[in-house]
């Protein structure tokens, strides 16, 4: 379809969600286990407290389009979120994959799980050459201008997060492991602890105290324990009344 004059807007006359392709065809095999739970885990625990549930979106080894002029070019996080975006694709469907010209929103933060295949696109590391794809800190750096790009070697247990000062990235030094970021009033560490019952170290959200963000199941546990204390304390109160009631018959006085 040609351009008009004066030019239409990309979000008008671009491919849509459902135009482009969700899946790769080319891609080897499925992730392993650890970059199927992890996202869980990571999606589960973020809630920024300044936000809606349904302003914010969350996705995992989705489809990510950025680039207006190659619209059939995408790169596929392992974990990102936006935040200022229906939870909705136009406040209707799922999304199948996430295009910036139709969106109009970058990514707030993207994680990337590294593994020995990836790890030198993932850090920045290759050099591409001319019309090829540009590699993912390149897109997340220049084109989309992610503010936060995390990267966790899970294989050994190390950490890395960047920032974007000015026009690049720059390492944040990390205390403790965790990385805190103001504006969301989040911050992600690592986390000692069992998830899908098994036990590592895994990056997981936590609050302003430090405190770390339940999962839907902790939440489950925690409303429980909250619903058989108050059971206990209703339960103590009118056995107190009980004693208090038989006194008073016991010294000849009407309750």
């Amino acid at each position: 379809m040609y351009q008009t004059d004066p030019p239409r807007p990309a979000r008008d006359y671009l491919p849509t969600m459902y135009d482009l392709p969700s899946e790769d065809p080319q891609e080897p095999g499925l992730p392993d286990e650890f970059h199927d739970f992890q996202p869980q885990l990571l999606r589960e625990t973020f809630c920024p407290p300044e936000y809606g549930r349904d302003e914010v979106f969350v996705a995992a080894d989705m489809n990510l389009y950025f680039d207006v002029h190659h619209p059939q070019w995408y790169k596929r996080p392992d974990w990102f979120a936006v935040v200022g975006v229906s939870r909705l694709y136009e406040q209707r469907d799922l999304r199948l994959s996430y295009v910036i010209w139709q969106e109009g929103v970058s990514p707030f933060i993207v994680v990337e799980l590294l593994s020995p295949s990836t790890e030198k696109e993932d850090l920045g590391q290759t050099l591409r050459e001319v019309n090829q794809l540009p590699t993912k800190w390149e897109v997340y750096q220049n084109i989309l201008r992610v503010p936060y790009y995390v990267l966790f070697d899970h294989n050994r247990d190390r950490l890395r997060a960047f920032a974007l000062r000015g026009a690049q990235y720059q390492e944040v030094d990390l205390e403790a492991d965790r990385l805190w970021l103001p504006e969301l009033k989040l911050g992600l560490g690592l986390w000692q602890g069992s998830f899908q019952d098994i036990e590592r170290l895994w990056l997981r959200w936590y609050d302003p105290i430090g405190q770390w963000l339940p999962t839907s199941l902790e939440s489950a546990e925690q409303q429980r324990e909250r619903a058989e204390q108050e059971k206990q304390r209703a339960d103590r109160e009118h056995q107190r009344a009980d004693r208090l009631a038989e006194r008073l018959r016991q010294s000849g006085i009407e309750e």
